[in-house]
């Protein structure tokens, strides 16, 4: 146990071997209890209430820091923390202005700008865009330019992309080496590898907060395993012929957007911050 008294918002406490922010501090019957919101990897972004009264609650406390000089040639180390930090630094939603897209690896087109500039539209809270260049015009790079200005924004944290299995491996490359959005790709036997080291109850994708999948795993999976992709997505594909589907085309007609599928040009991306969520998940 604790002493409670220190405890205040905007503490960060390590609670059950993880990290949290005290976000609110009420006070119970029982005493304090603590609002506080994940911050280690395996919590992150999730709420939980602490009773100091039953859990035992370690005060992360910066007095106990340890300062230390920056040997780094040139200061390396403390110019990229920096660096991360402003880059951490959301750019306000009222924004509509392109942030970090003009300067990623890729050649400056004005129609794709134009694709951006809508999805970042503060009048639009839900925007749907259709992308159905030809073959060759950059769909992709526009879908990275796409999902680059979103993360500035603190839009895109969390991210399912869902493509074709042909395609799947281009996408990944082109979203990292252009954009530097790195997205862990994921099969049946990843996610039994994941769940074999998670508590029974947890989200396997929760452990990354990119993830990109393949349309075939979609087909194939089970109605849990599809409620289990769309929690937290920011972004996603609907193919057109799962649309068709009738046992699938409630849920991922909710999720949202890029497809891209063979012998039909077109990609649809649809931008949402809440996801369709099974009651049974």
């Amino acid at each position: 146990m604790s002493s409670t008294n220190t405890f205040a918002p905007g503490n960060v406490v390590v609670v059950r071997d993880e990290d949290w922010l005290i976000t609110s501090v009420d006070e119970s019957s029982d005493g304090p209890v603590l609002n506080a919101q994940g911050l280690s990897d395996l919590v992150r972004g999730q709420d939980a209430v602490f009773y100091p009264s039953l859990d035992r609650i370690r005060l992360n406390d910066p007095r106990d820091t340890t300062v230390r000089a920056d040997d780094s040639p040139k200061y390396r180390r403390s110019r990229l923390w920096v660096e991360s930090t402003l880059r951490k630094t959301a750019v306000p939603l009222s924004d509509d202005s392109l942030t970090v897209s003009p300067r990623m690896l890729a050649r400056q087109l004005g129609y794709q700008h134009k694709a951006v500039a809508k999805a970042l539209d503060p009048a639009t809270l839900r925007p749907r865009i259709l992308l159905a260049d030809a073959v060759g015009l950059g769909k992709t790079l526009e879908i990275g330019m796409i999902l680059s200005e979103l993360i500035r924004r603190g839009r895109g944290e969390r991210t399912l992309v869902v493509t074709p299995r042909h395609v799947l491996e281009q996408m990944q490359h082109e979203m990292w080496s252009r954009f530097a959005i790195p997205f862990v790709r994921l099969d049946s036997q990843g996610v039994a590898r994941v769940k074999q080291k998670l508590p029974a109850d947890r989200n396997p994708f929760s452990c990354f907060r990119r993830v990109i999948v393949s349309i075939g795993k979609l087909k194939q999976a089970s109605a849990r395993l599809l409620g289990t992709l769309n929690r937290g997505r920011e972004v996603a594909p609907t193919p057109p012929e799962l649309v068709r589907d009738g046992d699938l085309s409630d849920p991922l007609d909710s999720l949202g957007a890029p497809t891209i599928t063979r012998g039909r040009v077109g990609m649809t991306v649809q931008i949402r911050t809440h996801i369709w969520e099974p009651s049974w998940c």
